[in-house]
């Protein structure tokens, strides 16, 4: 069982300090793949870096530049980019002078259709990204008595980040690791098999403290991230036994893996089902009738 961590005490608006080093700014975005809302960090005091500063809320934003009155907002960070973590870089970009960093959606390149994926149904939307300076292959980002360095982590998008706060020995894990929730792999942008490795590189990097953009931190981290992994290989078993029975879709599998999920959920399931599958298809351990799409029907190889 996975340890959840959800206990948070959240005031929309105020700005709560949660470590030495560490300020946040929860949005008024509750939801079912928001928990509470966004949590925008601020790292750092005098020349700040912001993190994931959300959804485009006016009021989020007055609340971000109150919260640094006074001080030079230097770097925007970006994990990735959802609607609940990336659009609200622009507005505060330019209030602030501050350049947006981050990792580009792949399919967001100059000339090419914007890239779009079904989380628009399932979680909270997606935006299309292009950040002022690239992060992808990782990077350090350093300010008045901070250092920050971005860790590529693919799976839950293409293009989420990590970010390390070397002083603190912590992880701003955006959607990759959260306390309160499994996270949503969605294909095409979302991958499974990228999901595995990127929880295993976080996981030999010894972090003392996991900061999620949404929920409480996560403070015993190797215990929580194995229970991650195990959630995510059981689960890749209850789907091989599934298809056990016989060829089936998703569509008929998803009621019997998530009989004690609410059926609101279940939209989103199907997608996570999809993935583990794209990745057994892709391991020689399932096989599909066609691509393997969402709607297509699998088998056991």
């Amino acid at each position: 069982m996975i340890p959840f961590v959800r206990e948070i005490e959240i005031e929309y608006g105020r700005c709560d300090v949660v470590s030495p080093m560490i300020r946040r700014v929860t949005a008024a975005n509750p939801g079912p793949f928001t928990f509470k809302g966004t949590g925008t960090y601020i790292v750092g005091r005098g020349e700040v870096a912001i993190l994931d500063p959300g959804p485009e809320l006016d009021d989020h934003l007055a609340a971000i530049l109150a919260a640094v009155a006074g001080e030079r907002v230097s770097h925007i960070l970006i994990t990735h980019h959802h609607a609940d973590h990336s659009p609200l870089a622009r507005a505060l970009s330019a209030a602030t002078g501050a350049p947006v960093l981050g990792c580009a959606v792949a399919a967001a390149e100059p000339g090419a259709a914007p890239a779009r994926d079904d989380e628009v149904k399932t979680e909270a939307g997606s935006d299309v990204f292009v950040p002022d300076i690239s992060l992808c292959g990782g990077g350090v980002v350093e300010g008045a008595g901070w250092t920050l360095e971005a860790i590529p982590t693919p799976g839950h998008t293409s293009n989420h980040l990590c970010y390390a706060l070397q002083e603190e020995n912590a992880l701003f894990s955006g959607d990759h690791i959260m306390g309160w929730s499994t996270t949503v792999i969605t294909p095409p942008d979302g991958d499974m098999g990228d999901y595995f490795r990127s929880l295993d590189l976080i996981r030999a990097r010894g972090f003392s403290t996991l900061w999620p953009t949404h929920g409480p931190p996560i403070t015993q981290v190797t215990p929580f991230i194995d229970a991650y992994i195990a959630h995510r290989r059981e689960r890749e078993r209850q789907v091989l036994a599934a298809l056990a029975g016989g060829p089936a879709r998703i569509a008929d599998m998803v009621p019997g893996l998530y009989a004690q999920v609410d059926r609101g959920l279940w939209p989103a399931a199907a997608r996570s089902v999809h993935a583990h599958l794209i990745e057994l298809v892709r391991r020689g351990e399932a096989r599909s009738e066609g691509p393997a799409a969402l709607d297509a029907i699998y088998a056991l190889s």
